[in-house]
């Protein structure tokens, strides 16, 4: 079993934009190295149509005159799925009887070339985005990153083993039951589904549209953010976006998260994944996270509608679109699809009631937890052993996906290890919808506890800042909003969470304000003799904060402090008039040690 290729370029985006800045590379030279590495490759099926220098040449020119600073994807290589439009390159689905050559590129590809990203290629899938195995395609099994024996997931196949392999900085797939999980933990990556209707589907193939969603992966979780944030764009035309939420929840330096039992994961085909499910969980724990056992009952039924529900008949009505007859489908897809022909639309109906029925269990669940902690797929398979049996071993593939974009969460694959026999294997975290930053943030922590390299390369997994979700701030609290302290409740009641603990710059004073209860303290910004002073950063969702300002009673005001990183957050100061009858505390350097030597001297009195 063969790992750990060299790429001739490392493709993290900095990385890549370093090199560019400094004149060491350009876009077109690193085409041009990728080329040579991506033929060797060819036993893995994992590019239905290559770019052909011609066909990429309108990007490279697009991106003369333009520098990396003005773009925030300049020059960076991505794979597309194919069934996402790239305008004038045929999209296929993976089907020798499709053939759609597109006037306009979809939304999100749009929306990333303008940030100056290079398309790569289209890859290949499971025909019609019907399956999580990557077998089942007119061009071919696509084989594993790791090894072309094995399979690569589905049915986002080759995007995930372009990114695996670093012939791409990060790749767009589809998700409906599981598509951009699976392929990311049998290759090694993340694969990030997004909030289902957070990104334009507008330019994408339907394959169950109500629940289908773009999804990204990437080499790791900042730059899947990264992709994610650029990508979310309104588009006024699709029927099918939502308007951009806060965070329903959001994380801070202690969290929980859900716990399925040993006997619900039933991981039997390698008795070691439970084990590295267990290592998983103390990566967690030595996080801040507090592990909670759960019941995945609801969870489990709510997947079993999928395929087992009248959704298949909508994934019937799409393939009809594309086809003229049934002949035409990949026997497997057109096999499983047919049992479509027996619902009706009362049942529709049943279904619809009785997944409310479950979302609201599942809720109930999720509600007491920052997270849920699963494995991504129970185990990989080889190629023969998935076309030997190819819906049992596909079903098990989703037992952990298949009712996420149902029940409306958010999800990120990340790596968890390695099974004994080298193949890769992953988790997921999962959590309301517009909780994906939330998510990755959590998760590109735990990427690194687990492994220091990317996907099946030699590249080191690059240090990152974590993403920070959109649409949330933070604010600096010097007093009576600390952790403990009596008005700490006007931010945990509006769903904010502890940053961390730090300083300001070296250039404050600090005084403890006259009157209370509750005592307040004031900072007033000095550029003589001034101290560092102790404060807590906590991020809460934007549309909150103005009911927390709105409580700040004068002459305590909401401005700017600078940190003694240098950095600036928004945070509590204090007006002039403040200071009459104040006492200047500045030595005790924070109000915990200051309130602490209070409490002293009341004792001794």
């Amino acid at each position: 079993m063969t790992k750990d290729f060299t790429p001739p370029v490392r493709l993290d985006i900095d990385h890549l934009q370093s090199l560019y800045r400094s004149g060491g590379l350009t876009p077109r030279q690193l085409l041009d190295r990728l080329d040579d590495y991506q033929a060797a490759f060819t036993d893995r099926n994992l590019w239905i149509h290559y770019l052909t220098p011609d066909e990429r040449e309108p990007f490279l020119q697009t991106l003369e005159g333009e520098s990396p600073d003005s773009l925030p994807l300049y020059g960076v290589p991505f794979a597309i799925k194919d069934n996402i439009h790239l305008r004038g390159i045929p999209t296929t689905v993976a089907n020798r009887h499709v053939r759609i050559v597109p006037d306009a590129s979809a939304f999100v590809v749009e929306q990333l070339l303008a940030a100056g990203a290079i398309p790569v290629g289209k890859t290949n899938l499971d025909q019609f985005a019907t399956g999580l195995n990557g077998t089942r395609s007119d061009f071919g099994p696509c084989g594993n990153a790791f090894d072309p024996d094995w399979i690569s997931g589905g049915s986002s196949a080759g995007s995930a083993v372009a990114v695996a392999l670093g012939m791409v900085s990060f790749a767009l797939g589809t998700d409906t039951a599981g598509s951009g999980r699976v392929p990311a933990a049998l290759n090694h990556i993340v694969g990030l589904k997004p909030t289902l209707g957070r990104l334009s589907v507008e330019g994408v193939v339907p394959a169950c549209q109500t629940l289908d969603c773009v999804s990204i992966f990437a080499r790791t979780a900042a730059q899947a953010d990264r992709v994610l944030t650029l990508a979310d764009r309104r588009n006024p035309t699709d029927a099918w976006q939502e308007h951009q939420q806060p965070p329903k929840r959001l994380m801070g330096q202690s969290f929980r998260f859900g716990v399925p039992a040993a006997d619900q994961l039933g991981l039997v085909e390698y008795p070691e994944a439970q084990a590295l499910f267990d290592a998983t969980v103390a990566h967690l724990e030595a996080l801040g996270g507090t592990a909670v056992d759960i019941d995945l009952t609801p969870f489990s039924e709510a997947a079993a509608l999928l395929y087992d529900g009248p959704w298949v008949s909508e994934r019937q009505l799409a393939i009809n679109d594309l086809v003229n007859t049934p002949d035409q489908v990949h026997p497997v897809v057109r096999d499983v699809l047919s049992a479509g022909d027996q619902f009706t639309a009362g049942d529709a109906f049943s279904a619809r009631y009785r997944l409310a029925a479950l979302k609201r269990r599942t809720d109930a669940v999720l509600a007491t937890l920052d997270t849920i902690l699963t494995p991504t797929c129970p185990a990989p398979y080889t190629i023969a052993d998935m076309m030997a049996d190819p819906v049992a071993l596909n079903a098990r593939l989703g037992a952990f996906t298949n009712f996420m974009n149902l029940l409306d969460y958010s999800a990120v694959s990340v790596p968890a290890g390695f099974l004994d026999n080298g193949m890769p294997w992953g988790v997921t975290l999962f959590g309301p919808a517009w909780s994906d930053s939330t998510l990755n943030g959590l998760a590109g922590r735990l990427h690194h506890r687990v492994t220091d390299t990317v996907g099946a390369t030699s590249d080191p997994l690059p240090d990152e800042q974590p993403p920070q979700p959109l649409r949330t701030l933070q604010v600096a609290v010097c007093g009576a909003h600390l952790a403990g302290y009596p008005l700490n409740h006007q931010l945990t009641d509006r769903g904010a969470v502890l940053v961390k603990r730090t300083r300001t710059a070296p250039r404050y004073r600090f005084y403890a304000l006259a009157g209370g209860p509750p005592y307040r303290p004031g900072l007033i910004r000095t550029e003589d003799r001034g101290a560092a002073i102790e404060v807590e950063v906590w991020r809460m969702p934007e549309d909150r904060f103005g009911s927390f300002v709105a409580g700040i009673p004068h002459p305590l005001g909401i401005g700017q402090l600078e940190l003694e990183d240098g950095t600036w957050c928004t945070g509590f100061i204090c007006e002039p008039c403040g200071m009459d009858g104040a006492t200047d505390i500045s030595d005790t350097g924070g109000w915990r040690r200051y309130m602490a030597s209070m409490a002293t001297t009341e004792t001794r009195q």
